[in-house]
């Protein structure tokens, strides 16, 4: 990651570093990638944790996974208490392989994508995430 930021030239980019928390310690792991780009020489990156993986975000919005994968009964679930809050879940993939068995990162991220509604707040770590990148064209406006 240091070599990356190193090697980026344009002085006007903006750097958003998003890592999983997994099961370390949030506020760690974002010293650890803060430092990283101090070395970088890139003090002024945003770093984002999504709070234990990715998939919790996508468990935030069972409507856009439901509209990816062509499921019909996802969006019922979003009210149950576990969906409710998804950042707390022990294992997000684990749960969106439960209701998705052909999930895969990789390729279920790009599916999802394109459904996820950028003003859904059940996720914390992704509201920050999408709050980020709004700050970022509100500055060059």
């Amino acid at each position: 990651m240091v070599q990356k930021l190193r090697g980026y030239i344009n002085p006007e980019a903006t750097f958003i570093i998003l890592h999983d928390q997994d099961a370390a310690d949030c506020q760690q792991v974002k010293a650890k990638l803060k430092q990283k780009c101090i070395e970088a020489n890139k003090p002024h990156a945003i770093i984002r944790i999504a709070c234990r993986e990715l998939e919790s975000w996508y468990l935030a919005d069972l409507p856009a996974v439901e509209k990816a994968f062509l499921k019909s009964n996802l969006s019922s679930l979003q009210n149950k208490k576990k969906f409710r809050n998804p950042d707390k879940l022990g294992n997000p993939s684990k749960e969106l392989l439960r209701l998705v068995p052909e999930y895969q990162k990789i390729n279920g991220s790009r599916l999802i994508a394109p459904h996820l509604n950028v003003e859904n707040t059940r996720s914390r770590s992704f509201y920050h995430f999408i709050r980020s990148i709004k700050s970022i064209f509100h500055e060059s406006e």
